[in-house]
């Protein structure tokens, strides 16, 4: 990877109104400079959507979903890795909660899981389209642009979901990593099993269990990213019974073994990670509260 590139970003939390659906809002620059592009992949998160201006990334998945040039990249919640590879470009995010996925998609989680689609023909992402289209002008006016989209967001004309107390209810118990198996999340939500499973596979993507074991490795990698001193040794959940156990988990949830993730360059990654902890104290999303994180915005 060049070492003359160039990334930039900041990270907006939403307004209070707007705090129980959105992660952040937030704004990055990249350039890879004497490089064709900047290569890195995404961690297991909740659902989001990437606009770009001029052009999108190259970006896919394991399970053959592949996306070029796309100005408007809406992705379901995910438990594997999105791999992408940056052009010169201006991207705005924002990442959606549970709660948030439920009020303003009208999709099952669980159908988008591990999806990656183009905004501009997926049907499901008919409604944000007006967003995309006027997002950007012909000079970019980072005010002006937070402005739109909390104001695009703010008019959506969507009713908070039948579900809404019982969304927030797992996914306050989720974040809790003190809470570890599906038993205690039963015993915390007061619900019986059958609707806890139903609630996640249609609101969070996933099942109960599959939530907290990616939990418990998102905690892991958070670590290490904001301090890879650590080792993986030392950013290891203590929940993991050993390290193989977690060996397997990464597996799993990035494709790789720890070892080889972190011989990997990760310029992208490394710098949203550490930006957004200092920002926000919350280094990635999946570990996001359900009230949200930061300081109001304006």
């Amino acid at each position: 990877m060049s070492q003359d590139h160039v990334i930039r970003v900041r990270f907006y939390p939403p307004p209070e109104d707007l705090r129980r659906y959105f992660t952040t809002f937030y704004v990055s620059e990249f350039d890879p400079g004497s490089a064709d592009v900047l290569r890195d992949s995404l961690h297991p998160e909740w659902a989001g959507m990437r606009f770009f201006s001029p052009t999108g990334p190259v970006a896919w998945n394991d399970g053959g979903d592949r996306l070029a040039n796309c100005a408007f990249i809406t992705q379901g919640p995910s438990s594997h890795p999105i791999h992408f590879e940056l052009p010169k470009t201006r991207t705005w995010g924002l990442g959606l909660l549970p709660l948030g996925w439920a009020k303003y998609v009208r999709l099952p989680a669980g159908q988008m899981a591990n999806r990656l689609c183009d905004g501009f023909t997926h049907p499901g992402c008919e409604p944000f389209r007006p967003l995309a289209q006027t997002l950007f002008g012909d000079v970019p006016d980072e005010a002006a642009e937070l402005e739109r989209m909390i104001a695009f967001f703010r008019a959506f004309p969507a009713k908070d979901p039948i579900d809404a107390k019982r969304i927030t209810a797992i996914h306050e118990a989720l974040v809790d990593p003190q809470l570890t198996t599906v038993q205690e999340l039963v015993s915390r939500v007061a619900a019986s099993q059958r609707t806890i499973e139903r609630i996640s596979h249609k609101h969070f993507g996933f099942s109960p269990k599959l939530l907290l074991r990616r939990q418990r490795f998102m905690r892991s990698l958070a670590q290490f990213m904001i301090d890879p001193s650590l080792k993986w040794i030392g950013a290891m959940d203590c929940h993991y019974h050993d390290q193989a156990q977690f060996v397997r988990d990464f597996r799993e949830f990035m494709g790789i073994s720890p070892r080889e993730y972190s011989s990997q360059s990760h310029p992208v990654l490394k710098r949203f990670t550490q930006e957004r902890n200092q920002a926000l104290a919350s280094a990635v999303q999946t570990l996001d509260r359900p009230g949200g994180v930061g300081k109001t915005a304006a």
